[in-house]
C-alpha cells in the first residue's frame, strides 16, 4: 500500500468528485493521504482539517504557502495556531520560499516561513517544505532559516524536490527527508532521476501534489492521488528494486515523519 505524502485534495478541482477520487486511489493501492491545507488561501486550511475529520484515510497539515505569505494577518496566525492542535493535523505546511513566481515579497516570505518553523518547533510537529527558485538563493536561504528557527529539533520533508544532489544530501543532515512528485517521471526530468538514485531509499517519500504535476502519460490532465503509484514505479526503476519495496519503504518513511499509526498504509 502507498501513502501520498503531499496532495491538495480540498482543492476546487476535486469539488465535484472528491470521494470518488479518494476511492479510486484506494482501489489502486493508495490507502493514506496527507491533505495539505495551504496553497489555496490561508482561510482554506480549515477545509483540510474538516476533510480529515470525516475521512479516516486523510490526515491534514496546516500552514501558509509562500505565495500566500502576504495574506497572513493576526487572525490567520491565530487560526493556524488553533488548527495545529487538532488531533487530525500531523504537520505544518506547506511553507517555505518561492523565488520563481514571487507572489509575495522575499522579506515577507522569509518572515512567514521563519514563524512557521518556530511554531513547528513549539508544537513538536514536522514541516512540509516548499522551495523553488531560478537561482540558488531560495534553497540556501530555506536551509539557513530551517537551521536558525528549528535549532536541530524539527523534522521535515522537502516536498516535490527539484534541487541537486549536493543540496539534498545537506538537507538529509538537517533532519529533512526528500519527496519526489510526478516531475520524476517526465521524459525531460532535468537530471532528477540521477538525484533520486544518489539518495538512500529510507529517506525518501512519494507524492502527487494533486491536482498539479500529473506524471508522464497523464500530463495536461488533472492529477489524482492514485498516480502516486506511477511516481513510485519510476523510483523503483531508478533504485533497481521491486515496486513493492518502494511502496513499503516510502510509506514507512511517511508514517515515521508524520507520526501516523501503523495502520496508515
Amino acid at each position: 500500500m502507498w501513502i501520498d505524502s503531499h496532495c491538495h485534495v480540498t482543492a476546487d478541482e476535486f469539488a465535484q468528485d472528491r470521494r470518488e477520487v479518494l476511492d479510486r486511489a484506494e482501489a489502486d493501492g493508495v490507502s493514506t493521504f496527507i491533505g495539505i491545507g495551504s496553497g489555496y488561501g490561508v482561510s482554506r486550511n480549515r477545509l483540510a482539517v474538516e476533510l480529515a475529520e470525516v475521512d479516516s484515510r486523510v490526515f491534514a497539515t496546516v500552514g501558509v504557502h509562500p505565495h500566500e505569505a502576504k495574506e497572513l494577518d493576526d487572525a490567520g496566525r491565530s487560526d493556524i495556531e488553533t488548527l495545529l492542535s487538532h488531533p487530525r493535523v500531523v504537520g505544518v505546511g506547506e511553507c517555505g520560499l518561492d523565488y520563481h513566481y514571487m507572489n509575495s515579497e522575499r522579506d515577507v516570505q522569509r518572515k512567514v516561513f521563519a514563524w512557521q518553523v518556530a511554531l513547528a518547533r513549539e508544537k513538536n510537529l514536522p514541516v512540509s517544505l516548499h522551495v523553488r527558485g531560478d537561482e540558488p538563493n531560495a534553497f540556501a536561504e530555506t536551509l539557513d532559516i530551517w537551521r536558525q528557527e528549528g535549532g536541530g529539533e524539527v523534522d521535515g520533508v522537502l516536498h516535490c524536490y527539484t534541487g541537486n544532489l549536493e543540496f539534498a544530501r545537506r538537507a538529509l543532515d538537517e533532519r529533512l527527508e526528500i519527496s519526489f512528485s510526478g516531475i520524476l517521471t517526465f521524459k525531460r526530468d532535468r537530471g532528477l532521476r540521477d538525484v533520486a538514485r544518489g539518495l538512500p531509499l529510507d529517506r525518501l517519500m512519494v507524492e502527487t501534489d494533486a491536482p498539479l504535476l500529473s506524471p508522464e502519460g497523464h500530463r495536461g490532465q488533472r492529477n489524482e492521488p492514485a498516480r502516486v503509484v506511477v511516481v513510485g514505479t519510476v523510483l523503483a526503476k531508478v533504485h533497481g528494486v521491486a515496486v513493492e519495496e518502494v511502496a513499503a519503504t516510502t510509506s514507512r518513511n511517511a508514517r515515521r515523519l508524520f507520526r501516523m499509526p501503523e495502520d496508515a498504509a
